[in-house]
């Protein structure tokens, strides 16, 4: 019994300091695991990160913090970690070998959600579409087209290429063209634009529209027309214009332009 004893006696003094280091190092760690999670989501939602993602960014955070701090204190207990290490790095690398297409989508996602490029509501041209935003998730962006398709976008085709954020400024400018036969007065077809610009209630009269000529072609005038309006009202403001500029230069005698040639004939 005495053997027993003091084998134990000296088993206890010499792994007793590891395993009171080791319980500490594990409570103490979860203590900040825990802290760094509710710090993550604190962030976040100070950033007004969509709600949805926030607890499954915790959640990774969390799963990854905590296998480190099981590795760091199995290790504290003598046990040999290399082969977990190694064995974690595989599995992690299968798996995203084979989700390599989803994880970039998923990456994507997180980007736009933090970052903001866009949120719903907004009329943007992403990935060769141009559409209302209707939907962000983690993998996939949803658009509402013009002409009220439902399309569905990977984040990563979105991130890889160039975002038009087409009302996200709140404000937008309507350019359009009209074009006058070359034999009408400038200062005519600008009052007539501008009457029908100041009789269109959504239309912001706190900045000029623009009329401008932008060239003058073989017996014809070209108009640049730039009215500016609430982002939602773009498509409102565009069709109000055509239609009624139309009606104005009928009303005024605004003639339209006329292909014609000149010939002239040698005796």
């Amino acid at each position: 019994m005495e053997k027993y004893t003091d084998q134990f006696m000296s088993m206890a003094l010499q792994y007793a300091p590891k395993i009171l280091l080791a319980v500490v190092t594990l409570i103490v760690g979860l203590k900040i695991i825990t802290w760094l999670t509710g710090l993550l989501q604190k962030v976040l939602r100070n950033r007004h990160v969509d709600e949805s993602i926030i607890p499954f960014l915790g959640s990774i955070l969390s799963v990854l913090l905590k296998v480190v701090l099981l590795i760091t204190v199995a290790g504290m207990f003598g046990i040999e970690t290399t082969s977990f290490v190694a064995l974690i790095g595989g599995a992690g690398l299968a798996v995203g070998l084979a989700l390599q297409g989803s994880l970039g989508h998923f990456a994507s996602g997180v980007l736009v959600l933090i970052f903001k490029p866009y949120k719903v509501g907004d009329l943007v041209t992403v990935a060769g579409f141009t559409g209302e935003v209707e939907e962000i998730q983690v993998f996939t962006t949803i658009l509402k087209t013009l002409d009220n398709k439902r399309i569905i976008i990977p984040n990563g085709s979105i991130t890889s290429g160039p975002i038009t954020n087409i009302s996200g400024q709140g404000e937008i400018r309507v350019d359009m063209q009209f074009n006058v036969a070359g034999s009408e007065s400038i200062d005519k077809v600008r009052k007539v634009v501008n009457e029908v610009a100041n009789s269109c209630p959504l239309i912001l009269k706190d900045k000029p529209t623009d009329v401008l000529v932008n060239c003058l072609e073989t017996g014809t005038i070209k108009f640049d027309v730039r009215p500016w309006c609430k982002s939602a009202s773009y498509w409102d403001v565009y069709y109000f214009m055509q239609e009624n500029i139309k009606r104005q230069f009928d009303a005024q005698g605004v003639q339209a332009p006329t292909p014609a040639m000149n010939i002239n004939l040698a005796k």
